[in-house]
């Protein structure tokens, strides 16, 4: 066959990095942060994710979804859901990392900004696997309202050793745990729920229950066991449901089917029916409502990160393509449009970051006030705002590889994926209504105004923007009379604690141009309508991925 033509111009692929070494407004915010913090294992971490090996995986889980099988071969009912082998290699490394329960078993000073860290460097590998890892993380201290059951898998639970045999906890170095709580007719009213808890006997473990009932959204049904919701005598409650009993026996869960999904492919999502299933109470009948807050509280720091992991990836994608595509006589990278999107999209990722890691500082230092009092109002607005800007920021980041960013093949059909998934954080753990509501709550209570005022202080004087809007808050906060604004404050806090954030761990260059966009007005709707003074090449240097 002759040849037609020479292939040249074509992006060699971002692999072979240390994602974190190179992430330089992410070991900033850490300075920022957590001082302290040793970092040896992240920069290890980085290395290892880096690799075009665990890139290879990432991309084998992806194209070979799970699959499940409800029934082996002789008719008996199994429910099992099967995965391709580079699942496993993936979730082995987010659970040696620790990414499950570092902050339970660790000795770091702090461990939730050192889990922060490590879970939004994986989330740049792979974001479906760590479904398990979050509700692992969340599930945990919720279990200690039992602690005959947490006697028993605690330890095992904080460990880094990673297990998918379906066996008794007894038999395995270490498990993961999901959670069970949306049904059909509910979604985010979980009040609604019908499933119903029938007591039946104490044990070892303290009160048993038989569970009847439905979940529409049973996230990661390989789990060793769960955390469910349902209707008690005294009201809704929480249950601890394993996958296998103590005595060896499957537990009566039926795998109804998988969740066929516009992303997150490499994780099964299902629904299910509990048969009289045997179930733990944990803590108190009729509290299942406050349990469920404080987990969720957890997943959607993780939601933040996530999402703030996922803007670093296809900003990282973008820039490596824009810096070898040649386009009208010299690379992308140098043409001024070029220069405004990209620079554009790295201040949304810094600004990111720098707020998911605020946030996790806030879990670190939950015996300060002040610290306690962010936590609660910076959860609903990291998950609002970061998730929200994640679909967008996708698709604006996929244009700057042209068409190569819309095939699911190769280094840079990443992107593709990227933009499936992000849609998901923002729609977990509560979409953007619930957060804006759960925001107007946290702010009616204690000294929240104050402790926002306190934290947008120390970056008084740095831009005329970021003061107006300082200065404007707690005045929109005191006369906010309509559940229909709450969006709009919720954007506006985010803004401005991602400017202050900003102006104590960023350089001139980006704090000047995201205060004059974000904050100034010169901004446009869509990504790459910065000010034509924004030092556009400051900014891309620093965000450079290698």
């Amino acid at each position: 066959m002759e040849t037609t033509h020479e292939v040249f111009n074509q992006p060699e692929p971002l692999v072979g990095y240390n994602l974190f070494e190179t992430n330089r407004p992410l070991r900033d915010a850490l300075k920022f942060n957590a001082p302290q913090l040793q970092v040896a294992q992240l920069r290890e971490l980085g290395a290892t994710i880096g690799s075009a090996e665990m890139q290879a995986h990432a991309r084998l889980a992806n194209t070979h979804p799970p699959e499940l099988h409800t029934h082996d071969r002789f008719g008996r009912r199994i429910d099992e859901v099967e995965f391709h082998p580079s699942y496993h290699v993936l979730m082995a490394a987010a659970v040696g990392a620790g990414l499950h329960g570092t902050p339970w078993t660790g000795t770091s000073a702090s461990p939730h900004v050192l889990r922060a860290a490590g879970f939004m460097l994986f989330t740049e590998l792979e974001p479906s696997i760590l479904c398990p890892v979050s509700m692992t993380y969340a599930a945990t201290p919720a279990l200690r309202s039992n602690a005959a059951v947490y006697a028993d898998w605690g330890p095992k639970l904080g460990s880094l050793w990673y297990d998918p045999a379906l066996a008794s906890f007894k038999d395995k170095p270490g498990v993961t745990m999901g959670m069970g709580m949306t049904e059909k007719q509910g979604g985010s009213d979980v009040r609604a729920n019908t499933t119903r808890a029938v007591r039946e006997a104490g044990d070892t473990w303290g009160e048993r229950y038989a569970i009847t009932g439905h979940k529409w959204f049973f996230s990661a049904p390989m789990c060793d066991a769960f955390l469910v919701l349902a209707q008690a005598p005294a009201g809704l409650s929480c249950f601890f449901l394993p996958r296998v009993l103590p005595d060896g026996s499957r537990n009566a869960i039926h795998i109804q089917r998988l969740k066929d999904k516009l992303g997150n492919k490499a994780n099964a999502s299902s629904e299910v029916e509990f048969h009289g299933a045997s179930a733990w109470l944990v803590g108190e009948e009729g509290r299942g409502i406050p349990q469920i807050l404080e987990m969720g509280t957890m997943t959607r720091l993780d939601c933040a990160l996530g999402t703030s992991g996922l803007m670093r990836q296809a900003l990282g994608i973008a820039l490596n393509h824009a810096s070898q595509r040649m386009a009208f006589g010299k690379p992308l990278i140098e043409q001024p449009l070029m220069k405004n999107v990209l620079a554009d999209l790295a201040l949304e990722s810094e600004a990111s970051t720098a707020l998911a890691i605020r946030l996790a500082r806030a879990f670190d230092q939950q015996a300060d006030e002040h610290e306690r009092l962010m936590a609660r109002l910076l959860t609903p607005v990291a998950k609002f705002w970061i998730c929200k800007r994640g679909s967008h920021f996708a698709q604006e980041a996929m244009e700057c590889l042209g068409g190569n960013g819309y095939v699911e093949e190769g280094g840079e059909g990443i992107m593709a994926r990227i933009y499936r998934e992000m849609p998901l954080n923002s729609i977990w753990e509560g979409a953007g209504n619930i957060m804006a509501l759960d925001l107007l709550r946290g702010l009616r209570k204690g000294d929240a105004v104050a402790a926002l005022t306190r934290e947008l202080a120390p970056a008084r004087g740095q831009h005329a923007a970021l003061d107006r809007l300082a200065d404007a808050l707690p005045a929109r906060i005191e006369a906010m009379a309509s559940e229909a604004e709450a969006r709009r404050l919720a954007q506006d806090v985010a803004l401005a604690v991602q400017a202050a954030l900003l102006a104590q761990t960023a350089p001139p260059a980006v704090v000047g141009a995201f205060c004059a966009s974000r904050l100034g007005g010169d901004w446009g709707n869509a990504f790459g309508t910065l000010g034509a003074g924004s030092d556009f090449d400051s900014i891309i240097e620093r965000a450079q991925p290698r």
